[in-house]
């Protein structure tokens, strides 16, 4: 097991030991965290995918290997997306794969705007519709009942 992976599972479990916490942890890319077992305490598993191919394929493959290691909510974040048919079409994938969508994230460039000032998104503008969206994504894992978009 690499050290690094183990660390961070034995960090999330001591997180998770306390019943009414939530933490989120964004890990990198793939699937090495699943397959290593860095997300062995996790509740929920949020896939972020965006409008293209090899994201969704990954998505689904995630979500394969996560249903393989126990982890039974796992739900899908369309990211950056552009257009009416780059959400059609993560739907359809979704759908077609037995994937959940809850949330859609629109592209938009006042998120690259935020991150050049070293702002989040909600400091730099609170009004942005990105930002509700990811907002309502929130309070929605708050309370432990993840929407369907």
């Amino acid at each position: 097991m690499c050290a690094s992976h183990s660390t961070v599972r034995g960090i999330l479990g001591e997180l998770m030991a306390e019943a009414d916490r939530v933490t989120v942890t964004d890990m990198e890319a793939g699937l090495e965290h699943l397959s290593r077992g860095t997300v062995k305490h996790v509740d929920i598993l949020l896939i972020v995918v965006e409008p293209y191919y090899r994201s969704l394929e990954t998505a689904f493959r995630t979500h394969n290997l996560a249903r393989e290691l126990g982890i039974e909510r796992d739900f899908v974040v369309a990211n950056k997306v552009r257009t009416p048919r780059d959400e059609e079409a993560i739907r359809e994938f979704c759908q077609r794969n037995h994937l959940n969508i809850i949330a859609a994230i629109p592209y938009d460039e006042r998120f690259t705007e935020a991150e050049r000032l070293e702002k989040a998104p909600l400091d730099y503008d609170a009004s942005d519709k990105g930002v509700a969206e990811i907002l309502r994504l929130a309070q929605a894992l708050q309370t432990h009942t993840p929407p369907q978009v």
